[in-house]
């Protein structure tokens, strides 16, 4: 696949997250991954990655620390793309209930919360984080039934970081809280833990978000990555014109 030139991640760094991982997938669809705190640099790129992996009141404080919440929100509005991985997704929602009750970024309109007992047909309670791989399927909506026929060649993933992936692609979780996002038309994936659905990825406008870990899911994380690439080059013109 022809790789994408001349576009600049900025990956935020507010110490809680892989972030060379995501350097090295970057470079690898040929886009330029630069680590920084810094919220010129952020506003000066051609999209962002916001990571994470912790606890969501920790993540908080260090980016309001950072000073890093403004040009978040500033990024976002100048129409350029911001794509959320793992806690990073989570982070983009009004507020979590992990460790109490803590504001967030406010970006999606939304809440983060915890798996509580999630139970399999069986009876067995399953262990929370959810570790390891798990299927991401498109999600349905109403008009893609008719009455108890379900029409699957209507897909929501075409035009999305996710197309060209098959529905039920397998991909890398670790996390004990998920999204639920007060819209659910901006929820374009779902995934499964027991009898639990959740939203595993988000698309509103030019905000990606996924629960996932592309970077940790092999060659179809990597194809995230390059459609990622080819969705900020995108919006970059949109911007630009």
């Amino acid at each position: 696949m022809t790789k994408v030139e001349q576009i600049n991640f900025a990956i935020v760094d507010y110490g809680l997250g892989n972030l060379f991982s995501i350097k090295h997938a970057c470079e690898h669809v040929g886009v330029k991954g630069i680590i920084t705190s810094s919220g010129e640099e952020i506003l000066d790129s051609d999209a962002v990655i916001l990571p994470g992996v912790g606890a969501f009141g920790d993540a908080m404080d260090a980016i309001r620390g950072l000073e890093l919440i403004g040009p978040l929100r500033e990024f976002v509005a100048s129409g350029k793309v911001l794509v959320g991985i793992c806690l990073g997704m989570q982070l983009l929602m009004t507020e979590s209930y992990e460790f109490g009750r803590h504001q967030g970024l406010d970006i999606i309109s939304g809440k983060v919360v915890p798996f509580e007992g999630p139970i399999e047909p069986s009876g067995k309670t399953l262990k929370v984080p959810l570790v390891g791989w798990n299927h991401v399927n498109p999600k349905k909506s109403k008009s893609q039934f008719v009455g108890e026929v379900e029409k699957p060649e209507l897909s929501l993933w075409s035009d999305t970081v996710l197309e060209g992936l098959p529905d039920g692609q397998s991909m890398y979780f670790c996390h004990s809280y998920y999204v639920i996002p007060d819209d659910s038309k901006v929820s374009v994936a779902v995934s499964s833990y027991g009898q639990i659905e959740f939203c595993s990825c988000i698309l509103d406008r030019n905000v990606f978000a996924c629960q996932f870990h592309p970077e940790r899911s092999g060659q179809a994380g990597l194809h995230i990555y390059r459609n990622m690439a080819m969705m900020a080059k995108k919006y970059k013109k949109q911007v630009e014109n």
